[in-house]
C-alpha cells in the first residue's frame, strides 16, 4: 500500500499539520461533548435521555465522516424500585471494507461519572474549561476525549481526501460506568457480523504512569470480591447488658478479616500464589525500562512509606501479583460520638485482585475453606457465611503482536521516544470481554496522563495528550497498514 517510509512519513506529516491547524475546531467538539451530563450511575430518567443524545451526537459525527452507522436498540433496564429505564443504544459504525486493508476496531464510552462544583471542582465540571493547558470537565479523559482523538485521526485522512490506510469500526457504548449493561450479549450477536472482518481492537480507556511520557498497557488485574457475614441474631445488644457473656459478632469479623493479609501486604490465605505465574527475565527488562521516580510517586500520592523499596518492587506488586483489600463493615456503629451497641450481625467486605494465571472459582474454594478453618477455631456460636460476589478474571495481551508493535513505532514517531510498557493494577472487564468472546485481538492504548483525575473532581485532559494523541492514532493505522503489506 506503501512505496516507502518516507511516501509514510510525508502522508503523516500532512495529516500532522492538518490536526495542528484544526485543534479549536476538535477543542470545541470536545467541549460541545463535555456539556452533554451523560451519567450513567445515577439511574434518572433525565441523564438517560441525556446519555441518549450523547450517542445520536456521536452517530451524527460519524455519518458526516461517510462512515456507515447503526444505532443497537438495547431495551429497558428494570431497577429495584420497579421503574423502567432505556438503556441507550450501542453505536456500530464502519468505513471502508477493502479485504487487503488491515480492520482495526475502537471501543469506547460516552457516559460519565456523577460530578456537581459543590463536590469541590474548581470549574463547572460540565463546562469544558482551559486553564494552562489543561482541559477541565467531565468525560475530558474518560472517555470523550480518547473517542474524539480517534475521530479526529480519521477525519484528518477524509478532510485531506486521503486513502484511508485501514479499515476503521466504531463500538460505542453509553452504559460502561454502570457495568456494561447487555454489552456482553451484543458482542455475541455481532461476533460473526460486524466483527468478522475485525483484526484488532484498540481500548483507549485508561492512563500513561507519566504526565509526560506515553504507555501501551498489555494487563490488567481481575477481581474476586467477598462478603464474610457473622450472625448472632437479628437485633442489637446493649453491652453492659449482654457484654461479657456472648460471642460477638464483631469480634468473630475482626478476627476473620484479620486473618487475610499480614503487615507486610502477604495474603495468608493457603494456596492463593501457587497459580500466580513466574517473573520472566524478559519482563524484568521491562519493569526496569519503565520511567518512574519512586519518591516522586510517593509523594504525589501523599503516603510516607510503601511496603516496597524498589520501582521494580511496587510495579510488579501494583500490576503482576495479587493483593487482598479490606474494604468495610455492614451493621457496624460507625458515626460520630460513642455507643455502646454490640451489633446482631455484622458482614465484612474484601477483594483480592487476581493476575494470571489465578482462576476465580479456585480462589473462592481457597478462601471459604481459610475463613471456615479461622472460624471453627474461635469455637463461636455464632453463624457465618462467606460469598463471592464478583469474579472477574484478569486480562492480558500479546506485546509481540502486529498492533502492539505499530503502536509502538507509531509512539516513537510522534512523540520521539519509546513508550512504558505498563499494566494496570485495577480491572477493566470490556478488555477481558473482548477477548473472550470475540477471539480477537485486544490492546489498550492510554491517551491520559497519570494526574488527570478519571472519576474523581477536576478532570481533565491536557491539550498536548488530546492533540498529538489525535496524531499518534493516525500514526498507528498507518503503521498498522505497513505491517500487513
Amino acid at each position: 500500500m506503501f512505496s516507502s517510509p518516507e511516501s509514510r512519513l510525508d502522508q503523516l506529516d500532512q495529516v500532522s499539520r492538518h490536526i495542528e491547524a484544526h485543534q479549536e475546531e476538535f477543542v470545541q467538539t470536545l467541549k460541545d461533548w463535555v456539556a452533554v451530563e451523560s451519567d450513567s450511575v445515577q439511574p434518572l430518567p433525565r441523564l438517560r435521555q441525556e446519555i441518549c443524545r450523547m450517542m445520536d451526537m456521536s452517530a451524527d459525527k460519524l455519518r458526516r465522516l461517510g462512515a456507515t452507522v447503526d444505532t443497537v436498540d438495547m431495551g429497558a433496564q428494570q431497577l429495584p424500585d420497579g421503574q423502567s429505564l432505556p438503556i441507550p443504544p450501542i453505536i456500530l459504525a464502519e468505513l471502508g471494507n477493502d479485504p487487503q486493508k488491515p480492520t482495526v476496531c475502537f471501543y469506547g464510552h460516552l457516559d460519565v461519572q456523577p460530578a456537581a462544583k459543590e463536590d469541590g471542582w474548581l470549574t463547572e465540571p460540565y463546562t469544558l474549561t482551559e486553564v494552562d493547558g489543561k482541559l477541565y470537565g467531565r468525560g475530558a479523559t474518560d472517555n470523550k476525549g480518547p473517542v474524539l482523538a480517534w475521530i479526529n485521526a480519521v477525519s484528518a485522512f477524509v478532510a485531506l481526501e486521503q486513502d484511508l490506510p485501514v479499515n476503521v469500526k466504531f463500538f460505542l457504548e453509553g452504559m460502561e460506568e454502570a457495568g456494561s449493561i447487555a454489552l456482553e450479549g451484543v458482542l455475541r450477536r455481532e461476533k460473526d457480523r460486524f466483527f468478522s472482518s475485525v483484526d484488532h481492537i484498540v481500548i483507549s480507556d485508561n492512563l500513561w504512569l507519566s504526565r509526560r511520557k506515553p504507555a501501551l498497557t498489555y494487563g490488567t488485574r481481575g477481581n474476586s470480591y467477598f462478603t464474610v457475614e457473622v450472625k448472632c441474631r437479628d437485633q442489637d445488644f446493649h453491652s453492659g447488658t449482654f457484654g461479657g457473656i456472648l460471642h460477638e459478632p464483631m469480634a468473630d469479623l475482626v478476627a476473620l478479616l484479620g486473618s487475610l493479609v499480614d503487615s507486610s501486604g502477604q495474603i495468608l490465605v493457603p494456596g492463593i500464589y501457587d497459580s500466580v505465574s513466574p517473573v520472566t527475565e524478559e519482563e524484568r527488562a521491562m519493569y526496569s525500562a519503565i520511567d518512574l521516580d519512586l519518591g516522586e510517586y510517593r509523594n504525589s500520592t501523599q503516603v510516607e512509606r510503601f511496603l516496597f523499596d524498589t520501582k521494580e518492587a511496587v510495579l510488579m506488586h501494583l500490576w503482576r501479583y495479587p493483593s487482598l483489600s479490606i474494604h468495610g463493615i455492614e451493621g457496624a456503629f460507625d458515626e460520630a460520638g460513642a455507643k455502646t451497641v454490640i451489633p446482631g450481625q455484622v458482614v465484612g467486605k474484601f477483594s483480592i485482585r487476581l493476575v494470571p494465571h489465578m482462576n476465580a472459582s479456585t480462589v473462592e474454594k481457597q478462601v471459604k475453606r481459610h475463613l471456615e478453618d479461622v472460624f471453627s477455631r474461635r469455637n463461636s456460636s455464632n453463624r457465618m457465611a462467606v460469598s463471592m460476589v464478583l469474579g472477574i478474571a484478569p486480562w492480558v495481551a500479546d506485546i509481540k503482536d502486529n498492533q502492539y508493535v505499530a503502536a509502538r513505532r507509531a509512539i516513537r514517531t510522534v512523540f520521539g521516544t519509546e513508550p512504558d510498557m505498563i499494566r494496570d493494577g485495577s480491572t477493566i472487564p470490556v478488555a477481558k470481554i473482548f477477548q473472550d468472546v470475540l477471539q480477537k485481538s485486544v490492546m489498550m492504548f492510554p491517551l491520559g496522563a497519570v494526574d488527570d483525575g478519571e472519576h474523581s473532581q477536576n478532570e481533565k485532559i491536557n491539550r498536548w495528550n488530546y492533540i498529538e494523541g489525535s496524531k499518534v492514532f493516525a500514526a498507528f493505522f498507518l503503521e498498522l497498514a505497513t505491517l500487513h503489506e
